[in-house]
This record gives structure tokens, C-alpha cells and sequence, in this order.
């Protein structure tokens, strides 16, 4: 099953940003978002659920220190994944 990708406007911004400061990590991101569409919780993304102000999102390993935060929620009737923030662990938690 593939999932679908939906990226929120502080996704996109945090993506841009991080992106611009580490334009080698780009081809990275991408198979990173490329696993999490094919299989969100393959063992090597590493995923998790939070809890505190998060809860009810899930963090997943782009990464040695950069997550990628992110929630099931249904589109259309199928699951899909709204990716809300991406960033260093102090920077997402």
C-alpha cells in the first residue's frame, strides 16, 4: 500500500529552510520521504509515537539528529500522511 503525502505550510517552510543550509542532505530527504510514503513504519525511519503537547503524531529518523514529525488522518476515504514538521530533535519536540 502507498500512502499519500500531504505536506502542511510549516512543513514546507521548515523543509526549505533546512534544505538551504544543507543542500547535500537533499537526496537523503527524498528516499527518507520515499520510504515513509511506501512504509511508514519500516524499522530503519524508526518511528514512534509522542506524547505531551504532540500526542497523537508520530516522529519518524531522517537522520542522525533530524525528524520528521507526522500524523495518519483519512483523505478521501483512504489513510494519508500529514507531514507537520521537520527539523533537529530540539527543534520539532
Amino acid at each position: 500500500m502507498s500512502w499519500a503525502l500531504i505536506r502542511s505550510s510549516a512543513f514546507v517552510r521548515a523543509a526549505r529552510k533546512h534544505i538551504r543550509r544543507h543542500p547535500e542532505y537533499a537526496s537523503d530527504l527524498f528516499e527518507v520521504f520515499t520510504q515513509l510514503a511506501e512504509d511508514p513504519f519500516h524499522p530503519s525511519l524508526r518511528s514512534h509515537k509522542l506524547t505531551g503537547t504532540l500526542v497523537g503524531s508520530w516522529a519518524c529518523s531522517a537522520g542522525y539528529d533530524l525528524r520528521v514529525v507526522f500524523k495518519i488522518v483519512k483523505q478521501a476515504g483512504k489513510s494519508a500522511i500529514l507531514l507537520e514538521a521537520l527539523g533537529t530533535h530540539d527543534e520539532v519536540y
